[in-house]
């Protein structure tokens, strides 16, 4: 049964520290990406053409040569600047914004487009990555500088676009078609326009830092606490990573909001909605208002199940580097296996009819061991659901065993020290009971009643490699991306 949404609580103003000098936060992204989702509506051509002359212009690709061949489907490099030094102080402080600007990018996506126009390919690049900044101009001091280790969100503050898409291009091989580059103050509001945004955690959510608190469940998110909630990086030990995935499930919620709300069917309403959001926006001049309706009228039929959402694979994520300190190392083949997919414009992710979506849990059933016990009168059960259990990702003994005596109800024993896994393990289970035993260990194990019906599938909230992606060879499952499909993670 779904939870029924509600509004996030609040800590009580006086508790709250002031934030670090460098605040992250990551809505701008989202607003490309939902820039991309709206103005691909199929409204009419006056409505867009309307749209357009709100768009600031600039010229990402000026001066740049040598650049990768182009490949079947469209690329847009979104970019988020951090230019918090626009903002009242009053938003600064509701929003938990202090510090100076680092004109810096603070987050960087890739949107690939298919060639059919019937996916959407979205690829986080984590904002510390360490990177080889190509030979440039320097924009501040005008002199050329030769090639250099660097961070890629550094990239804008050397060399401006122009070299965050060198540097993009550079690291991914990939030909970037075109380049937004996006503001969260409109955004904010264009998310109280559509009625606000759900979305769903396995557990409570509180961060000190962005102001984020959150009941497990779901909560229907206005601006201001999307913005919280996208831009947290201290609500688990993933940091940046987690923040990244956050985003993307945020993103994912906001294009069923947008597809399945009546946004792009309602002129009137579409065009209130994109207005706001493209107050801030800033775009290659080839992205005008005619490819962009070209690309309406392709993917009017886009929904959730469309997009499909991975990151960069990390190799290290506190790779020291001497004059950078710690940054994001990449790993290498498999970075090359996400690109060259994208490149030959085949899906990451394994699109089918979802019969049901899996079911939200804190741990990932890949970190948990569970022996499978028969407590039935029905032959070979065990077998099956070890299998069934192993297919969603469980780490399952070799062979399940047979209870003593049969038993009615399907029961989960596990060690209180590990309450967490054994909640991922009950998750799968629908009705089974939970039964701490202390001293049992890190297994978890299953005795199957008499009333065991099915296994069903979980997820963590954070993509899992298993199982999920295609490999270069086009073989689903074969390939270790991480890779989940937008339909995927949306609230039941």
């Amino acid at each position: 049964m779904t939870t029924p949404a509600r509004p996030p609580r609040r800590h009580p103003r006086g508790r709250l520290r002031r934030p670090p000098a460098r605040r992250r936060w990551g809505l701008r992204l989202a607003a490309g990406v939902s820039a991309l989702v709206l103005l691909a509506g199929g409204c009419g051509h006056m409505v867009v053409k309307g749209l357009d002359s709100a768009i600031g212009r600039i010229d990402p690709f000026a001066g740049l040569d040598d650049r990768p061949r182009g490949s079947d489907g469209l690329n847009v490099l979104l970019v988020g600047t951090d230019g918090r030094d626009r903002l009242t102080p009053q938003s600064r402080a509701t929003f938990h914004l202090g510090g100076d600007s680092c004109n810096c990018t603070d987050t960087i996506m890739l949107v690939h487009l298919s060639a059919d126009r019937k996916r959407a390919s979205v690829i986080s690049i984590p904002r510390d990555s360490y990177v080889r900044f190509p030979a440039h101009t320097d924009q501040e001091s005008g002199r050329k500088v030769p090639a250099r280790p660097g961070k890629i969100n550094a990239a804008y503050a050397h060399g401006g676009p122009q070299l965050t898409v060198r540097t993009v291009e550079d690291m991914t091989g990939l030909h970037v078609d075109h380049y937004l580059e996006v503001d969260f103050i409109s955004f904010m509001k264009t998310v109280d326009a559509v009625g606000g945004v759900e979305i769903c955690t396995a557990r409570p959510m509180q961060d000190r830092y962005s102001g984020l608190v959150l009941p497990a469940g779901t909560s229907r998110l206005n601006g201001g606490e999307a913005l919280q909630y996208v831009r947290s990086r201290h609500v688990d030990g993933a940091a940046d990573l987690g923040r990244m995935h956050r985003q993307q499930r945020f993103i994912a919620a906001l294009v069923h909001k947008v597809t399945g709300g009546g946004v792009l069917l309602n002129p009137v309403r579409f065009n209130e909605v994109s207005s706001t959001l493209l107050g801030s926006v800033r775009a290659d001049r080839g992205f005008d208002a005619e490819k962009m309706l070209d690309l309406g009228r392709a993917m009017r039929h886009f929904t959730p199940a469309s997009s499909e959402f991975a990151s960069v694979p990390i190799a290290d994520p506190s790779f020291p580097v001497p004059g950078l300190g710690s940054t994001v190392k990449w790993d290498e083949k498999q970075a090359d296996r996400l690109f060259r997919a994208l490149r030959a414009d085949r899906p990451l992710a394994v699109h089918r009819p979802l019969r049901e979506r899996a079911a939200l849990v804190d741990v990932p059933p890949g970190r948990v061991r569970v022996q499978v016990d028969n407590g039935t009168d029905r032959p070979g059960l065990g077998r099956r659901v070890t299998r069934a259990l192993r297919d969603t990702g469980f780490l399952t003994t070799d062979k399940p065993g047979n209870a003593a005596v049969p038993v009615h109800r399907t029961v989960v024993s596990y060690d209180p020290g590990w309450d967490r896994s054994a909640r991922t393990v009950a998750a799968a289970l629908p009705g089974a009971e939970l039964r701490p035993v202390y001293g049992q260990g890190p297994v978890m194990r299953v005795t199957l009643g008499s009333d065991f019906r099915r296994v069903r599938r979980v997820r963590a909230e954070s993509p899992t490699p298993q199982g999920t992606g295609v490999g270069v060879d086009g073989a689903h499952g074969s390939s270790e991306i991480a890779a989940i499909t937008g339909d995927q993670v949306l609230c039941d």
